[in-house]
């Protein structure tokens, strides 16, 4: 007769475990991690929808103007980082259940499936904005392209800025789909 199994098994059924400590942590971290994905993507999208910067030329009716707006990769990028920002704020309730509730999956599984998503759209963009910026500060003689951040310095300036917030953002959202797929493959 092992009395110390009977006594593991007695202390076990009188004292149940109050289960969820690690993935309680993680839900946590997720929701840390939300939130600075939130200030990440909105700083770049406002970032990059506020950029413009007007040269003169000459006299003052004749200037160069250049704006986000200007070139369809930056219009993508304010939109992609806005929509990222919005369904990051619309996800914090979901995050909330996974922190109450460490247990469930479905909600996390349905934040797996978003946030997935999500990081997919924050990177293309990010990335066409990066290619334009690059363009922008190198140029390209093939194809007859200058660079014009020698001219547009702020607004060079900004749009880099906002380039590399959005790439943070990317990754902290890359961050977050491998620390949900984790704990659901621990589920």
């Amino acid at each position: 007769m092992d009395i110390s199994g009977d006594e593991a098994r007695r202390k076990a059924a009188l004292y149940p475990r109050q289960g969820g400590g690690w993935k309680k942590g993680i839900a946590i971290f997720d929701f840390i991690l939300r939130l600075c994905a939130i200030g990440a993507s909105l700083a770049a999208g406002t970032t990059m929808g506020t950029t413009d910067q007007t040269l003169p030329f000459f006299t003052q009716f004749f200037q160069f103007q250049a704006s986000y707006d200007d070139l369809p990769s930056f219009t993508f990028f304010v939109i992609a980082n806005a929509a990222a920002g919005a369904y990051l704020i619309l996800s914090l309730p979901f995050s909330i259940v996974c922190v109450i509730q460490p247990h469930s999956t479905a909600p996390r599984l349905l934040l797996l499936i978003f946030d997935a998503v999500m990081m997919a759209i924050m990177t293309a963009a990010a990335s066409s904005a990066a290619a334009i910026v690059y363009l922008a500060h190198n140029g390209n003689t093939n194809a007859n392209w200058l660079a014009i951040c020698q001219q547009f310095n702020d607004f060079c300036q900004r749009v880099s800025g906002a380039v590399v917030a959005s790439f943070a953002a990317a990754l902290i959202l890359l961050f977050i789909v491998v620390l949900s797929a984790f704990a659901l493959k621990r589920t």
